[in-house]
């Protein structure tokens, strides 16, 4: 289903953690020097605490592979990767496919992409792509499988629980995000 939803129903509201940097647990994220990466420590998600990880695209190139590699380092840190079913396998691809998508349409749509947030509790990992523009993603109406391209907002509705855009007043650009649940 599309949405313009800030978040997803029965959600805790909007994100504590906003743009601070903070894991869920109040700690300030840390990431490698000289990669605009923030990234919080642990291998897995606490029991009842969420990871936060957010690269920033500033000055970047190449931003569809950095984000996939960015995100599939966060999978491994959580425990998604490597994957010991078919299952979770598929769990982390459908993660890095909907991060390619939704830096993809920021490139084509929005004038790039500013920032990717993603954050993962026990039960859903919650992708965030921040960009400058000003269009309203929507999946192709009607679908047409065989037509090429168009098909991103499609897929990304297809494989998460939810998904929205949020604005903020005065501000412009946008932030779309995609929710997935965790693997069993």
């Amino acid at each position: 289903m599309s949405t313009t939803r800030p978040y997803s129903p029965g959600d805790r509201g909007p994100e504590p953690s906003g743009a601070s940097g903070a894991s869920g647990d109040g700690v300030p994220a840390a990431g490698p020097p000289g990669e605009g990466v923030a990234a919080s420590s642990g291998a897995t998600a606490p029991p009842g605490g969420r990871q936060v990880r957010r690269l920033s695209f500033e000055d970047e190139s190449g931003v569809v592979p950095l984000a996939r590699d960015f995100t599939r380092q966060a999978l491994y840190a959580w425990g998604w990767l490597p994957a010991d079913s078919a299952d979770r396998r598929a769990a982390a691809e459908d993660v890095l496919l909907v991060v390619s998508e939704l830096v993809t349409n920021a490139c084509l749509h929005a004038e790039g992409p500013e920032q990717l947030n993603i954050t993962c509790d026990n039960k859903v990992i919650r992708i965030e792509v921040s960009d400058r523009g000003t269009g309203q993603p929507a999946p192709r109406t009607p679908h047409r499988a065989g037509r090429p391209g168009g098909h991103g907002m499609f897929i990304v509705q297809r494989l998460c629980l939810d998904w929205g855009v949020v604005r903020s007043p005065g501000v412009s650009g946008k932030t779309v995000w995609a929710e997935l649940g965790a693997p069993a």
